[in-house]
Order: structure tokens, then sequence, then C-alpha cells
């Protein structure tokens, strides 16, 4: 017979109170108040807009256009910039062509690969992206002070640089 387990914890249940959980929570609420800001945003088409405020722009589409150069990418460099698989960018490469968002041409330097690009509507989306962002960090500053944000930044910078420094052979 198995021993139940006892449903007292007499320490305090660090499940719920660990920093993998404070970023991902943290995160979330991000990412969810871009997306309201962009939803109410004018410059964002009406279209791109109703996605957004319906939940229908997710985390992947923001961390693909994120990642997208100005000038452009094949395929496998937008997925590994992202970490994520061929496969799975290739979805939300579709998806966001569909909402014209970018769009594919055979690459100059490589006729066998297709470069993808931002449309004039996908640099809108990027304008509006960037000015959302803006606005939930300058809230976020407002509501833990100017000290701790600057703190939590330059911590997270630090962190993240470390991790890029340990892949890049550094």
């Amino acid at each position: 017979m198995k021993k139940q387990a006892s449903k007292r914890i007499s320490f305090p249940d660090w499940r719920q109170n660990h920093l993998g959980r404070l970023l991902g929570q943290s995160m979330r609420r991000f990412d969810e108040r871009v997306y309201d800001l962009m939803s109410h945003d004018v410059r964002v088409p009406l279209a791109l807009s109703n996605l957004a405020s319906r939940g229908q722009v997710s985390a992947a589409h923001i961390h693909m256009t994120r990642h997208l150069p100005l000038e452009g990418a094949q395929l496998t460099q937008l997925a590994f910039s992202a970490g994520m698989s061929k496969q799975a960018m290739a979805e939300l490469v579709e998806q966001c062509e569909a909402w014209g968002l970018v769009f594919k041409e055979r690459d100059a330097g490589d006729q066998r690969a297709k470069k993808i690009r931002f449309t004039e509507l996908g640099i809108s989306w990027l304008r509006a992206f960037e000015l959302a962002v803006t606005q939930a960090e300058q809230e976020f500053k407002l509501e833990v002070g100017l000290e701790v944000a600057t703190v939590i930044t330059l911590g997270l910078e630090v962190y993240a640089d470390s991790q890029r420094n340990k892949l890049n052979g550094f």
C-alpha cells in the first residue's frame, strides 16, 4: 500500500514562489498588456487589432516579430534566432503572411531559398509593437519604481547575456 503524501506542508511551497514562475507570470502579464495596447492602437489596421483583442495574436507571433530583421531572413535563420523549430516557425510565417504582415521572395544570395520580409503593413505593425512595448515598460517602471525597474532590467540583461555567451563559446 502506498503512503499518501501529507496534506500539510510545513515549509513554504516553493513551487508557487520561485524565480522561473515569477518570470513567466511577469512575461505573460507584460505581453497581455502589449496585446491590449496594440488592439486599441488606431495605427494598427482594424483587422489586426481585432485579432489582438480576440486573443488570436499569441506570444509566438510577437516572438516572430521580435526576431525578423528589417532586411529579412530565411526561414531557417529566423527559426534559429527565435529558438523554434523550422516547422513551428513555418506555421507562424504562414499565418503572418495571411494577415499581410510578411511576404516571401527569392533570396538573391541563394536562389533555392526564400527570404521572409515585412510588408508595409508589417512595418506598421512593428511600429505599433514598439510603441506598445515602450508604454508597457513605462507602466512597469511606474508600478515598481524606477530604481527597482533598473535593477531588474540590468539583472535580466546579465542573465540573458551569460546564456548567449555560453552558446557562442565565450
